[in-house]
């Protein structure tokens, strides 16, 4: 963990209430996908937990959606404003379990960290299919860069709209010859997912922190090895692992 002071160069909004931050500092491309930053914001005392979409060299990206008053906060930043920030934070993906050919699940704001796993994926040689879960066509981001990656993508949309109608699950039931699996997103999506994949797999929880970093136990949860911290044993936790 390191305590350092970003400058925001971008903030450009997505979709209706999601947004993309970029920033730039020293030495940011450490990050293991999955990881989160945790975000010190005026007149707020916790800080807020983002989950890296992209770091390389000097600039790091994240994605986030205004839902409280620290993301609201957010989306008002204009370049060249400071933030005070942890890096970074939390269990990352495991990616020597993939095999040659995981399957990337994930489902709104639980799209972000994918990004970063599957270039990540890709370096090592392997060949990721990725898709992506939303409500409607309007909320759909960052297809589009996935598909840049050269990779095979699957939009779903529940009311249908655009892509395959239904959830992720409904997609990945279709899907044949998949080594693993990677997910994040709500939870309902993560439990769907670890009943339907005919694979082990990793799944990154979303989840109300207080400290961010494992000292006050405000986001444990039961495991079948015990309690873990999502904060800082997770978000990232096994197929295995998980007790629902």
């Amino acid at each position: 963990m390191q305590k350092t002071r970003l400058t925001v160069t971008e903030n450009i909004q997505l979709t209706a209430g999601v947004y993309r931050m970029t920033l730039v500092g020293k030495d940011l491309e450490t990050a293991r996908p999955g990881q989160f930053v945790g975000l010190a914001l005026d007149g707020l005392t916790l800080r807020r937990p983002i989950s890296v979409c992209d770091a390389q060299n000097d600039t790091l990206t994240l994605i986030y959606k205004v839902v409280g008053e620290g993301t609201a906060q957010m989306a008002t930043m204009q370049p060249g404003k400071e933030i005070d920030t942890l890096l970074y934070l939390g269990n990352g993906y495991t990616l020597e379990k993939s095999g040659e050919a995981p399957v990337l699940l994930g489902g709104g704001v639980g799209v972000p960290p994918l990004y970063l796993l599957a270039k990540k994926l890709i370096a090592e040689g392997k060949k990721p299919r990725v898709i992506l879960g939303f409500n409607t066509a309007s909320e759909i981001f960052y297809a589009e860069e996935f598909a840049a990656l050269g990779l095979d993508v699957t939009v779903t949309t529940v009311d249908g709209s655009l892509g395959v109608k239904g959830f992720v699950t409904d997609a990945l039931k279709t899907m044949e010859g998949y080594t693993y699996t990677f997910a994040c997103g709500p939870e309902p999506m993560l439990k769907a997912i670890w009943n339907t994949a005919a694979s082990d797999g990793q799944y990154s929880f979303e989840e109300r922190m207080g400290c961010g970093f494992g000292a006050c136990m405000g986001c444990t949860c039961k495991t079948k090895y015990g309690n873990k911290r999502i904060c800082k044993d997770g978000p990232v936790l096994e197929k295995g692992e998980i007790i629902w």
